[in-house]
């Protein structure tokens, strides 16, 4: 990458508690990344995130991690101070040199019900939206004011096929999948003279707690291993070392894209 091999490495992870975010997390760190995560959980779930935690600095890296809403401004502005804090105390001082966007958090109503009180509402299609595609493009405004990210930067965030097709219930988070990408794509086009890249990562089907939350996806599993030219399914690992990869130097050309990380799932239809 183009920053200096005396600065340090870090890795800002949002969603970094489980699924692809935990997943990415751990590769980084084998990589030589240090990890800064934000993650919402509760205190039923808070001890995977402490065993994440173990294991990153076991495996000698620096850990910053906050349990906060990471689309709540006020919030935001606490990490990066906090964070820019601690990389401009680091000796030698540390750059954000990865962004990965991996929250999952939305609505899964239907748009149109017999009983409009199980119908999706405008709240609800607004956090969705401002969740899963808008703060993406907040969290890279601060870090690049803050010069937070700078030349080399790499920023991924994550997408999935349900951006162009439906499933039901899906209709707001697929609408956020659509717009997340076309941030990514605006992105790359005002970061380039930067030298910073943005690019999407479309996963496969993965058994990820996200997923379980959506009604159906038993059978969305199912399919998509008939479908999947290996007939399995995506893994987390799958989709970090894909990341992990692009992350590294030689991919300063790499902008602007959907990559897909999915053992060639969405070339079947």
């Amino acid at each position: 990458m183009t920053t200096s091999q005396t600065t340090e490495r870090w890795a800002l992870i949002l969603g970094a508690s489980s699924g692809f975010g935990a997943a990415t997390a751990r590769e980084l760190a084998k990589h030589g990344f240090h990890i800064a995560g934000v993650h919402l959980d509760r205190k039923t779930t808070l001890p995977n995130v402490e065993q994440l935690v173990q294991e990153l600095q076991k495996a000698g890296r620096k850990t910053l991690f906050f349990n906060v809403n990471a689309a709540d401004p006020e919030k935001r502005a606490e990490v990066l101070t906090q964070l820019e804090s601690s990389l401009k105390a680091s000796t030698p001082p540390g750059r954000v040199t990865v962004v990965m966007h991996s929250l999952a958090f939305g609505s899964l109503k239907p748009y149109i019900a017999a009983d409009s009180k199980d119908a999706l509402t405008k709240d609800q299609m607004d956090m969705t939206l401002d969740v899963m595609a808008n703060s993406l493009v907040y969290w890279v405004q601060d870090l690049f004011t803050r010069k937070l990210i700078g030349p080399g930067s790499r920023i991924f965030a994550m997408t999935s096929s349900g951006g162009r097709r439906v499933w039901p219930t899906y209709g707001a988070v697929s609408a956020a999948k659509a717009a997340l990408e076309s941030h990514m794509r605006q992105l790359a086009l005002e970061l380039a003279p930067h030298g910073i890249t943005a690019n999407t990562i479309r996963a496969g089907v993965t058994n990820t707690p996200a997923l379980r939350k959506i009604p159906g996806n038993e059978q969305m599993m199912e399919f998509a291993k008939i479908k999947n030219p290996h007939h399995r399914l995506t893994t987390p690992e799958d989709v970090a070392q894909a990341i992990a990869t692009l992350s590294n130097s030689g991919t300063q050309w790499i902008t602007g894209n959907v990559i897909g990380a999915d053992g060639g799932e969405d070339i079947i239809g």
